[in-house]
């Protein structure tokens, strides 16, 4: 019970365990959920020691009302391992009474709030231990005798401030408060209850870090394709220094769960020299992220569009290395062998890479011939019988020649193709697959087959 010695807290609990108040930390924590509270609106306050202000009037209609609105936030905290006491109130301080007074209490119009103010005790006001006394000799239990008195004889016995302060509950007096100043860059780190020797089990208290990033990213309108997770080892004799994982995505997001998503694939893969005791997450400004409509009905979700494909080539790049995943893109050159080179892969997500993917423009003139999807690393040598391509059989061609005569600029440099000239067509063999294949002056040789 508030205001007990701790000798008479021990002697009613002898196995009570005290801990020491770090005010650091809180205040830090109290940062975190305003960076985190960012998902749900942009106008947040930070009230010290222990008190959070959310501006949610704008956002009822984007979480489907008030009281869906109230239950995500309380669940959201929760999960980010608090344990809050909250209330929805039209103004600031009636807000902050009805969440001191318990309960999570909602109360959306002026008209309700002298009702629900009312059974509230003198205890959530914070006066000075003489001024809550002397209210308590008037005959005064709760706001509700307050509330009844004359404002003129209040303000002459306790001060204006008190007077004031039940006008602004009432919103009679504008109430406008300094509003948290969402930092340029984000930087936070959570201390973990205990040691962590094994990577994966690291999932669940970045999950807290990732909801509090994708918070600032929403509040500052934007998305990350990079974020640094760093992990600090316990201290002994020898320190050693944090391990640092670079986590890629595949384009700009604020999704927690496509963040969390690939952090597990990684940590799958990651191992840690010791036991970790703290993590922090670390992300450079973020860029502009594009927004998109719901559908008219169902949500949008992950198994539609680009957002699947980053997602299907976030998850490859985590269990394969991002040396493992890339996409292709045409070059302007007539030899099939160089008119494509490997590309990143976030060309398949619309991200910045070498325009038009897998088509060059000088394969998309009408004079070109077909090009199959599959293409020989080496042309393959064909027997020749009777003057017919031989392949499991005579083929049969059905479209070509194609000449195809490039390169002579490369002809003296090392490892490269160099001057070709070769006519393509089109055959179909005995098992009718389709083949391309081409004769040059060393004879018929197959180089790509048709889906």
């Amino acid at each position: 019970m508030a205001g007990r010695r701790l000798a008479e807290a021990r002697a009613l609990l002898p196995d009570l365990a005290v801990r020491e108040r770090a005010v650091e930390r809180e205040q830090a924590a109290l940062r975190r959920l305003a960076c985190w509270a960012g998902g749900f609106t942009s106008e947040v306050c930070c009230l010290p020691p222990s008190m959070l202000l959310l501006e949610v009037a704008a956002s009822l209609r984007l979480f489907g009302g008030a009281a869906k609105l109230f239950t995500g936030v309380v669940a959201g905290c929760i999960a980010q391992g608090h344990l809050p006491q909250a209330a929805l109130a039209p103004t600031p301080l009636a807000a902050q009474w009805l969440a001191i007074g318990g309960g999570d209490q909602c109360c959306r119009t002026l008209d309700e709030l002298p009702h629900r103010l009312g059974s509230l005790p003198l205890s959530v006001l914070a006066l000075a231990a003489a001024d809550e006394a002397r209210l308590v000799s008037f005959g005064a239990r709760s706001l509700a005798d307050l509330l009844r008195w004359p404002r003129a004889g209040l303000a002459r016995r306790l001060g204006p401030g008190l007077v004031a302060d039940l006008a602004r509950a009432l919103g009679e007096l504008p109430d406008p408060r300094r509003r948290f100043v969402f930092p340029e860059l984000f930087a936070d780190r959570l201390e973990l209850p205990m040691r962590v020797e094994h990577a994966p089990a690291l999932g669940w208290a970045a999950r807290r870090l990732i909801d509090a990033l994708c918070g600032w990213l929403a509040a500052r309108g934007g998305g990350i394709s990079e974020c640094i997770f760093e992990f600090g080892h316990e201290s002994g004799a020898r320190q050693r220094p944090a391990t640092v994982l670079v986590l890629g995505l595949a384009g700009a997001t604020r999704d927690p769960e496509r963040i969390g998503r690939v952090l597990g694939e990684r940590l799958q893969r990651l191992h840690l020299p010791v036991a970790v005791e703290g993590i922090g997450l670390r992300a450079e400004a973020p860029t502009a992220l594009a927004g998109h409509s719901r559908s008219l009905f169902a949500e949008r979700g992950e198994g539609a569009g680009g957002e699947s494909m980053a997602g299907l080539l976030e998850r490859l790049q985590a269990r394969l290395g991002d040396d493992g995943v890339h996409a292709l893109s045409a070059v302007a050159d007539h030899r099939p062998e160089n008119a494509w080179r490997r590309v990143a892969a976030a060309s398949l997500t619309g991200g910045r890479s070498p325009p038009s993917p897998f088509l060059a423009a000088a394969l998309r003139h009408s004079a070109a011939g077909p090009r199959p999807l599959c293409l020989l690393a080496q042309p393959q040598a064909l027997r020749e019988q009777a003057g017919r391509p031989q392949c499991g059989g005579p083929l049969r061609l059905l479209a070509g020649p194609e000449r195809i005569e490039s390169g002579w600029w490369d002809a003296a440099e090392p490892d490269a193709l160099g001057d070709v000239c070769r006519d393509y067509f089109v055959a179909i063999s005995r098992c009718d697959e389709w083949l391309w294949i081409f004769r040059c002056r060393s004879g018929w040789f197959l180089h790509g087959v048709f889906a």
